[in-house]
């Protein structure tokens, strides 16, 4: 290859096509191109357009450059393509790993056939504060169960029938951006990246993610796309990485606005060296690195490096023997998928309050009033970032709800007059409320995390009717959620569920499907208390005195969240039996530890329970979380059985990085927590020996 033809490799221009990129395709001087959003990429919903603008473009490449090598195509798939699952924050609320490599798997076979081989998923990015408007791309704030579910997804993506690369994004800390401000700055150690930030990263990779995308952020002053000890050092060498870095959107171009390069020409060479692959859109690689080789200012081995790894991503992807897009015909959602993202949806919901009030089981006389925002708009309840979605697709709940109840009334809208002279005359209010997609997703941070203006109002307004009243909350973050569960008789939170929002929700409210969800990230007081969640460490003056979680004191107000992570209620009870332990030590060389729970179904069901097991190390080189997520286990039980968790737990859940950044397990006693959420459990203690030498 010529130094220029290894440059192109590096080039990710967005939106290219055969007329306008022709010549530059001819060289061999692009390696890939994303469609994006805009006024180009708005073209892949005309399926037909899109795929004879790829194949154009792909023939040029193949066919008239000098060497053949086809271009990979990329888009953001991230949950679901043209079947919309609820956005991620919903399916990691189902703690399923199957169901999200089972979505994924439906979106890139989807995706494929548009002719994208690359999708900018799973998000990874462990997440504790909600305004962050990225939070609906995540799963969550616990690294145990975003590392399994990316994996999941990444399995998922590259292991369907027509296989997407996935990317692992965005790596790393950017969950932690001051504020929950977009695009700004973290402050955060390496000791807690290793410990928090980086494990979802690692399982990615260990599950074989293709690549890997940097952050916007600058850590600790460090911009990401300039970061040679997280990037090469850390993610390429220590970790063996052999996929690609991308940059995120005209990353490495950003470098100047960051204030550590003076231009183009020196964020290319800061870039290359921290070990950034593939720059994405913002031209510095193209403009400058072959002369950066040339000049001897960047070692010619790095780009050497970044072009096997594209080239290696490529032939893993096949597509030197597939490079063209298939030829068929548009492909709505089909009953298969359909009934795979309707499942998605039930087993997202998180049932937050019920006083007796769900499951709903109308009479044919009772009247029914469903009332809201969310009533009848498709494209509401698809969530942020669903390039390809579309609102027709949507079977709304006005539409499944008229299909099973015969006395329906219809209110599409904000609370009115009309609204409450409807609510008197009705048996039972069902109200849709909460947050509207464009509140949520990238740039969409807010600075509040109140209920919509009047919709808390409008609340209070319906619960003085005195009818049985339920409340459902889209959103696509953790709210504050103020006395609602005070006021509605029962609050379920369905997020944004996709595009069977209606079925799914009539299947829960009627029974048919009671909701199986557990909040992935810890619901705060109040916006005072973030960052609010399970990561809490304990401090050399703990709370516990004071009848208060350990997670900080007020004068004004409670410290513990208002929900805690884990929490999630059924359409039944539980009762949870002693913990049983197979020893009580457990050597610190191949040692394991079987934990057991008898779990009984004490109400009128059937229903599942999720069962968490939490860890805590009682002494270490560094402070160490009071409870961490580390397994858990989903038991469906009848009315009145019982079912058991066991968990098997090895020296590596009580493993950590220590002061000196190395990776270590103590002997000592450690702590076993099982219960339904972060905030309790039954107990037991147990100790990990050092063999006798």
């Amino acid at each position: 290859m010529t130094l220029s033809e290894k440059v192109g490799q590096t080039n990710q221009p967005a939106n290219v096509d055969a007329v306008g990129d022709a010549e530059t395709l001819r060289l061999g001087l692009i390696g890939s191109s994303l469609y994006a959003s805009g006024p180009t990429a708005g073209n892949i919903k005309d399926r037909g357009l899109m795929l004879s603008t790829i194949e154009a473009v792909q023939r040029i490449a193949v066919e008239e450059s000098r060497l053949g090598i086809p271009l990979l195509f990329a888009r953001d798939v991230i949950h679901g393509h043209r079947t919309i699952f609820p956005i991620p924050l919903g399916l990691a609320a189902a703690w399923d790993e199957d169901l999200v490599e089972r979505a994924a798997r439906m979106a890139a076979d989807e995706a494929a056939a548009n002719g994208i081989a690359w999708t900018f998923a799973p998000m990874i990015d462990i997440s504790e504060d909600p305004r962050w408007g990225r939070v609906a791309e995540s799963f969550g704030e616990a690294p145990a169960l975003a590392s399994r579910l990316g994996a999941a997804a990444v399995r998922g993506f590259q292991e369907s029938a027509s296989s997407l690369a996935s990317c692992a994004k965005h790596y790393v800390g950017y969950g932690l951006v001051r504020g929950g401000r977009d695009y700004d700055s973290v402050s955060v150690g390496e000791n807690t990246l290793r410990n928090l930030h980086l494990r979802p990263f690692r399982a990615a990779v260990e599950a074989g993610c293709a690549a890997v995308m940097a952050a916007f952020v600058d850590v600790d002053g460090v911009p990401m796309h300039a970061n040679r000890r997280l990037l090469r050092e850390i993610l390429k060498q220590e970790w063996g990485f052999d996929g690609v870095v991308v940059s995120d959107w005209r990353g490495i171009g950003e470098l100047v606005e960051h204030g550590v390069a003076a231009d183009l020409r020196e964020a290319a060479a800061q870039a290359i060296r921290a070990g950034i692959d593939i720059d994405m859109v913002s031209g510095a690689y193209a403009a400058h690195l072959a002369e950066l080789v040339e000049s001897g200012e960047v070692d010619a081995e790095l780009l050497d490096d970044a072009v096997r790894r594209i080239l290696r991503m490529k032939l893993r992807r096949g597509v030197f023997e597939q490079p063209y897009p298939p030829r068929s015909t548009d492909r709505a959602p089909t009953s298969a998928s359909r009934t795979l993202a309707r499942l998605a949806a039930t087993s997202s919901f998180v049932l937050l309050s019920n006083r007796d009030v769900l499951p709903l089981n109308p009479s044919t006389r009772s009247r029914v009033l469903l009332t809201g925002p969310f009533v009848d708009n498709g494209e509401a309840l698809l969530g942020t970032w669903t390039l390809d979605g579309r609102g027709e697709d949507v079977v709304t709940p006005a539409t499944a709800f008229t299909e099973r109840l015969d006395n329906l009334t219809v209110d599409d809208g904000r609370l009115s007059d009309r609204t409450l002279k409807l609510g008197r005359q009705a048996d039972v209010i069902i109200s849709l409320l909460g947050e509207h997609p464009s509140r949520s997703g990238e740039a969409s941070s807010i600075s509040k995390l109140d209920l919509p203006v009047g919709q808390l109002d409008g609340v209070r307004q319906l619960a003085a009717l005195g009818k049985p009243l339920i409340v459902v909350l889209f959103t696509g973050r953790p709210l504050d959620i103020g006395d609602l569960l005070e006021h509605a008789g029962a609050v379920l939170l369905a997020w944004h569920p996709g595009i069977e929002a209606g079925p799914a929700l009539a299947d829960a409210i009627l029974g048919k499907v009671p909701p199986r969800g557990r909040l992935p990230m810890t619901f705060p007081r109040s916006v005072g208390h973030l960052p609010s969640s399970s990561h809490q460490r304990p401090t050399g003056r703990p709370l516990e005195a004071r009848g208060d979680v350990p997670s900080g004191g007020y004068i004004d107000a409670l410290a513990q969240p208002r929900l805690p992570f884990g929490f999630g209620l059924s359409y039944t009870t539980f009762r949870y039996g002693a913990i049983r332990l197979s020893a009580n030590e457990m050597p610190l060389v191949g040692g394991s530890i079987r934990i057991s729970v008898d779990v009984t179904n004490t109400g009128p069901r059937p229903g599942r329970e999720v069962v968490q097991l939490y860890l805590r190390d009682l002494v270490a080189d560094v402070t160490r979380p009071l409870r961490q997520l580390a397994d858990w286990r989903a038991l469906d039980l009848e009315a009145g059985s019982r079912g058991t968790a066991t968990f098997v737990v090895t020296p590596d859940d009580l493993g950590y990085y220590d002061r000196t950044m190395t990776y270590r397990v103590d002997p000592g006693e450690a702590e076993a927590i099982v219960g339904a959420n972060a905030a309790q459990g039954v107990t037991a203690r147990f100790s990990l020996k050092e063999e006798a030498r």
